[in-house]
């Protein structure tokens, strides 16, 4: 039996994508909240539960053959108690936290092992979607930053002095560093935000909008990479080739300037629509607060239900980020 089965119910978590599992249905994907996905799966659970205990209670040497439901509800009754009420009695002491022994264990599940195994990777989805939110945050404000940088750069016209154009290239560039500096480790595979599609559409975007080679096409220019501003393939930092920048300058300054402008207004709306209501990074930050929301409501009724897990022990940026996360939400 695997870890996400308990009474042979397997809960796979593995669909989960903030606070959605993806469901097909005729062709199509239909979102179904993870809340309402545990519930299921707890039903299902005490379902088969009670199940089994009827079945239990009706086994050879228990009942005799023919026995009518109004015979195992009345069984008994002389002795104070009948078969339904044992029973149910034993279905009742499943849930509630008497049932759950000094091993953390509920003892009154088929397989107590497994549920504490689900506790526990529920302990640490708790802990992870809480930093992940943390995370998504900050890089909304990044994204913002970002949008502003590029507004300035756009601001640059014929009448700016060499120098100028080149601190402004420049300032911009370090801005984009900045942000790589700060989600790079995070949006390569195994880091925090390796399997957040917003986070990694977002860095996928924005670094296409500086290699984008149209910008400027009218004009003859191959984008921003004929002004000296590109993207190093290997750290995906962005670099400046002040050589580059003053060659255009020196060929057509009119022209190199259209270029910055478009790249420019195409940045800036990219960055825009990424922070935008019902985009990628807002709707990824909802679906986390839903998720966070129910698990915290619901902590001590699903402990109570299959055990308490073992806690969670985050470390690294894991940790800060949760520490982040605590802070801002004023957790103790």
């Amino acid at each position: 039996m695997s870890i996400n089965q308990i009474n042979g119910k397997s809960f796979d978590f593995s669909k989960l994508q903030g606070g959605k599992v993806a469901t097909p249905v005729a062709g199509s994907a239909r979102a179904v909240d993870f809340s309402s996905e545990l519930k299921l799966q707890m039903a299902s659970i005490q379902s088969q539960t009670v199940g089994a205990l009827v079945s239990s209670a009706l086994s050879p040497g228990k009942v005799s053959a023919g026995t009518s439901f109004s015979d195992i509800v009345g069984a008994g009754k002389t002795a104070g108690i009948s078969s339904l009420d044992a029973m149910l009695g034993s279905a009742a002491s499943i849930s509630g936290t008497h049932g759950v022994s000094a091993t953390g264990c509920n003892m009154g599940l088929f397989d107590p092992e497994s549920a504490y195994r689900m506790m526990t990777d529920i302990n640490a989805r708790a802990v992870a979607y809480k930093a992940e939110s943390s995370e998504m945050g900050d890089m909304k404000a990044y994204v913002s930053t970002l949008q502003q940088e590029a507004i300035k750069l756009g601001g640059t016209d014929v009448a700016t002095g060499r120098e100028d154009i080149r601190a402004r290239v420049q300032a911009f560039a370090d801005a984009y560093n900045g942000w790589m500096q700060r989600f790079g480790g995070e949006l390569k595979d195994g880091g925090m935000l390796a399997g957040t599609q917003a986070a990694r559409i977002a860095q996928w975007e924005l670094e296409q909008s500086i290699a984008n080679p149209f910008h400027g096409a009218k004009d003859g220019l191959h984008g921003m990479a004929d002004l000296g501003l590109s993207i190093d393939p290997v750290t995906k930092r962005a670099t400046v080739d002040n050589a580059h920048l003053d060659a255009a300058l020196a060929n057509g300054k009119s022209a190199a300037i259209g270029a910055l402008h478009e790249f420019t207004a195409h940045f800036a709306k990219a960055a825009e629509l990424w922070n935008s209501a019902g985009n990628f990074i807002n709707n990824r930050l909802d679906n986390l607060s839903h998720v966070v929301g129910y698990i915290d409501t619901n902590m001590t009724s699903l402990q109570a239900e299959f055990g308490l897990g073992d806690p969670a022990k985050p470390t690294g940026q894991l940790a800060r980020a949760l520490a982040n996360y605590n802070a801002t939400h004023g957790v103790g």
